[in-house]
């Protein structure tokens, strides 16, 4: 029997960082750049005014106070978006507005709040012909040069990069449209049993709703992966072959169910005779029978297939532990495990059979530490357990307990939101 990190390390040999592709700036939120990105002009193209004021010579403004301001002779405005036509001499100045390009001669702003622009517009006078510095500029004051955010040429959005609103902006910035960054997943899933139904349709005595199918593809979507839903294949070996041809042209095949010992299990079976099995037990709680290997689809491209338990508990922890990160490889991102924060047990943690045990938990934090009680009973059915979870509380492999009030690590699953926790200041 494999461990996790056996496991994984099998998992993600067989899985490759997909093409490229070109894709809507919008549409590539959370895909990985394929390309380094530069700037093809200076941002900004001119030097600009930070503030609403007035664009002057800054030597024009020595020794201006309140008590003793310099006057100055207002020869043109500048709207943001306009250019400036006249240039500002000395003793003079234009009004500018933020955003708008500097004009020739000057080098810094006096915001209008230290003039006495206020007292006029109060007066009736909104385009004074002479405004009164009334502060002492120096060279540069509330002047943004061109190229401070980004220079021409220069590096701004390095290959590999995911796409977050920020460097969406940033594109946006530039005048792209569309991005190259590597190709999202088509992952295709897939139920099996003959108890199992799709929701929506009038339940039949003894058997279930394919809860699954949901959840898996809920969780490839949040991680980036184009889920592709294949419906549900009895246990019977024609129709199993049907929906496993089907998800042949996917880049990667999740089947749940029928890969156990049972008489009825025959996934596995199936999967033989389109590829290959690389293993299917590993020493985890829940999620051993797991299968994992790949499948020959048309022209020889290898599809990688990962077969969860039935159980909707033990499917979900075997994703986050092997889907996750196999979905980043092909995304082009670096596989890294879910996050991990160091709490206090709230409840013993058994473990009976030298397996890794993943045990749901609530966290709160609590006289400065992170705390972590069970969601209740454990078993790989109960769906609710997995619904209150926060994270999966570790016990390693060669440990029988960690004890109420022991020390234990925690997976925080990333389908949560977990700032309050580190927020949370409570005694």
């Amino acid at each position: 029997m494999l461990s996790v990190e056996e496991a994984l390390a099998r998992v993600l040999a067989l899985v490759h960082e997909l093409p490229a592709q070109d894709a809507p700036i919008l549409n590539a939120v959370g895909q990985t750049l394929a390309a380094d990105v530069r700037a093809p002009f200076d941002v900004p193209a001119m030097a600009n005014s930070a503030m609403d004021g007035y664009a002057v010579c800054s030597a024009d403004t020595a020794g201006a106070s309140a008590a003793a301001p310099a006057e100055l002779r207002v020869v043109g405005q500048i709207q943001a978006g306009g250019l400036p036509t006249i240039p500002v001499g000395r003793g003079e100045a234009v009004r500018i507005m933020t955003g708008a390009p500097m004009p020739q001669g000057a080098d810094a702003i006096v915001p209008w709040e230290l003039t006495n622009e206020a007292d006029l517009r109060r007066a009736g006078q909104p385009h004074p012909n002479v405004v009164e510095a009334r502060h002492t500029a120096a060279p540069g004051d509330h002047v943004r040069p061109a190229g401070e955010d980004a220079a021409a040429g220069s590096l701004v959005l390095p290959r590999g990069r995911v796409l977050d609103p920020p460097a969406v902006g940033m594109l946006a910035s530039f005048g792209y449209a569309a991005c190259r960054v590597v190709r999202r997943p088509r992952v295709a899933v897939l139920a099996t049993g003959d108890e199992v139904q799709t929701p929506g349709e009038p339940l039949q005595p003894g058997h279930l709703y394919d809860s699954n199918t949901y959840g898996a593809a809920a969780a490839l979507k949040q991680w980036g992966a184009e889920p592709v839903l294949l419906g549900v294949a009895g246990d019977d070996m024609g129709t199993l072959r049907e929906r496993l041809r089907a998800g042949l042209d996917a880049d990667m095949l999740v089947t749940s169910a029928g890969v156990s010992a049972g008489a009825f299990d025959i996934v596995k079976d199936a999967l033989a005779e389109f590829g290959n099995i690389d293993f299917w037990s590993v020493r985890m709680r829940p999620s051993r029978p797991l299968a994992f290997g790949a499948l020959c689809a048309p022209g020889g491209r290898n599809v990688p297939h990962l077969g969860l338990p039935g159980n909707p508990v033990s499917a979900l922890v075997a994703l986050a532990q092997f889907a996750r990160p196999a979905v980043a490889k092909m995304m082009g991102r670096e596989p890294s495990p879910l996050p991990r924060v160091q709490a206090v047990a709230g409840d013993a943690i058994v473990n009976f059979d030298e397996r890794r045990v993943y045990a749901r938990v609530t966290l709160s934090r609590s006289g400065g530490r992170i705390r972590a009680r069970l969601t209740g009973a454990q078993g790989s059915n109960l769906l609710t357990s997995m619904a209150a979870a926060h994270g999966l509380a570790i016990c390693p492999e060669d440990a029988s307990e960690i004890p109420a009030g022991g020390e234990v690590v925690v997976e925080l699953l990333d389908w949560h939101d977990h700032s309050p926790l580190f927020a949370s200041t409570t005694p």
